[in-house]
């Protein structure tokens, strides 16, 4: 079975050898697409390649040049350098002017940090101040900003964990219910077994007891009627004597 083509991560391949072998191969593909696209498209395409060798690949359209490309290059985008500029004269003028530049810059800095404020006169300090107050407020605005945003998360979380909190005290509820209800058929359930134990039992004269568990514990409740009479185990012995005929003792 034939293996499709692998996908590879797009990023510097470590081998040397890999390297300059995929190097060579897109080198010679994108050098192909770019003459594609400039005689399909009538197009200008200056390519310039260098290798990790430092060797120049380059490909130009054939109609035009690489300095013509460049210089268009340099018109459209405002890169274009001065041909005057060469002279050493105005390179120095140059070099002084950003040096000057630097430096004032880096006097605005101290000043905003308030460092070497002996030379400063007083209408550079009441400018200096308005600006400084103006910074404290747009540091202040976005302080304020970002807090009322940390306020808003804070609220959104809270009403989240307030609905989370319901949601378990509806769930807990709902379990009370139902256990209560079981324990409420189980208790009906006994109710109605002592009933019909005590249902067995002619109380006549007396309180009748609310439960088995009274009657257990208070015996009176037990009615004293002659078809419960205890009988005992042995004879009357007085009562056996009165019967009988008396016997003569030697």
């Amino acid at each position: 079975m034939r293996m499709g083509r692998v996908k590879i991560a797009i990023k510097r391949i470590e081998n040397r050898t890999n390297r300059q072998v995929t190097f060579s191969k897109r080198r010679a593909g994108l050098l192909k697409k770019t003459h594609e696209l400039s005689v399909l498209c009538d197009a200008h395409i200056g390519l310039i390649i260098f290798s990790t060798t430092g060797k120049l690949y380059q490909y130009c359209t054939e109609t035009t040049s690489m300095e013509e490309i460049i210089r268009r290059y340099q018109i459209a985008t405002g890169m274009r350098i001065s041909e005057n500029i060469v002279d050493p004269e105005q390179m120095h003028g140059e070099l002084r002017r950003i040096k000057k530049e630097i430096h004032n810059h880096q006097l605005s800095l101290q000043r905003y940090m308030g460092d070497d404020l002996s030379s400063v006169q007083y209408d550079q300090l009441l400018q200096l101040e308005h600006q400084l107050e103006n910074s404290v407020n747009k540091v202040r605005a976005r302080k304020f900003e970002l807090l009322e945003q940390q306020m808003d998360n804070l609220r959104r979380k809270e009403r989240m964990l307030e609905e989370e909190n319901e949601q378990m005290f509806r769930m807990i509820k709902v379990d009370d219910d139902e256990q209560g209800a079981a324990w409420k058929v189980e208790e009906d359930s006994d109710q109605r077994h002592h009933v019909q134990v005590l249902d067995h039992f002619p109380f006549s004269g007396e309180a009748q007891p609310s439960s088995v568990l009274e009657l257990a514990i208070n015996p009176h409740h037990f009615p004293q009627s002659s078809s419960f009479r205890l009988q005992p185990a042995q004879p009357n012995l007085q009562d056996f004597t009165l019967h009988c005929p008396n016997y003569a003792i030697n």
